[in-house]
């Protein structure tokens, strides 16, 4: 038996109530600005908007909390064999208190709330990026708000393919099939603007905390630069050899590969060592091996 102590506890009461800001952020993005604006949205939250206007909407429709709990079983269940018992645990209380919020908050929050109703287009970019941000957090404690998200979250176990555009694909499905049950072109038009915004502020938020900058630094004092980036930030450094063109002296060349918040932390180094070193930062799209993403490839049929 696992010993739970303190401070795993806390913890993990940290990650839940993370997890629950999120997805009350998430249920008031449909509920306060996409809603009213009668947008389709994609994924679960999508088909459970449509089964609302369906079956009379304002007039006594299904509330979302009922189709979103109901339309989520069966991908929890496949979740919790895929992804494994830890995940499946927060999908379940993300799925339940995901229902939880719509139903309160579809309760408590008069019609138009925010007076955006009429417009479509300013209402598909406000109620993508807020839903995008709750997505986002959720995702940042390992949890989810049901739906395409634990699609998303079961390709991602296989493939490196980013959150976002997991979500718009599956989301643009979704919307595509809504035209031929009596949506509008407008209507899908504007829905494709609230998944692409939503993938968008996704990918922003999640990758954003992975993307990397590759350092390249000219210094006489490459020797404590290379030190102090091993010691205090702990990266790695690998040392090239360079001659200058102009002195035709030669020199060594510092290259530092490290996640882009790390950045400041390595120039705070540079500047104590050596304020006049010159150096270089540039972007890299994918940085895999030990201390950075795992590479992942399709399996090969056998």
């Amino acid at each position: 038996m696992v010993k739970l102590t303190g401070k795993a506890l806390a913890r993990a009461i940290r990650e839940y109530i993370i997890i629950t800001v999120g997805l009350f952020t998430y249920a008031f993005a449909w509920v306060a600005v996409i809603l009213p604006a009668d947008i389709v949205g994609g994924g679960v939250s999508g088909a459970a908007v449509l089964i609302y206007h369906a079956t009379g909407g304002e007039a006594g429709g299904i509330p979302l909390a009922v189709s979103i709990l109901v339309l989520n079983g069966i991908l929890l269940v496949i979740a919790s064999f895929i992804i494994g018992f830890r995940f499946s645990t927060k999908t379940i209380y993300g799925v339940v208190v995901l229902s939880f919020a719509m139903g309160f908050l579809q309760q408590l929050i008069p019609a138009d709330l925010l007076g955006l109703a009429q417009d479509k287009l300013l209402s598909g970019i406000l109620g993508g990026a807020l839903s995008g941000i709750g997505i986002s957090v959720c995702f940042s404690q390992g949890g989810s708000t049901g739906g395409t998200d634990i699609i998303a979250m079961i390709i991602n176990k296989y493939r490196s393919v980013s959150y976002g555009r997991v979500l718009m694909t599956c989301d643009f499905i979704v919307i595509g099939l809504s035209y031929f049950i009596g949506n509008g072109i407008s209507t899908v038009i504007y829905s494709y603007v609230l998944v692409a915004v939503a993938g968008y502020t996704v990918d922003t938020i999640v990758a954003g905390n992975k993307q990397s900058s590759q350092l390249f630094i000219i210094s006489k004092h490459y020797d404590r630069i290379a030190e102090r980036i091993v010691g205090d930030a702990h990266r790695g450094v690998t040392l090239l050899d360079g001659q200058g063109w102009y002195s035709k002296q030669p020199m060594k060349i510092v290259l530092v590969v490290c996640r882009k918040n790390e950045t400041s932390t390595i120039f705070r180094i540079i500047k104590d060592c050596d304020p006049d070193a010159f150096i270089t930062v540039g972007s890299v799209m994918g940085v895999y091996g030990l201390g950075f993403d795992q590479l992942k490839t399709p399996r090969k049929a056998k």
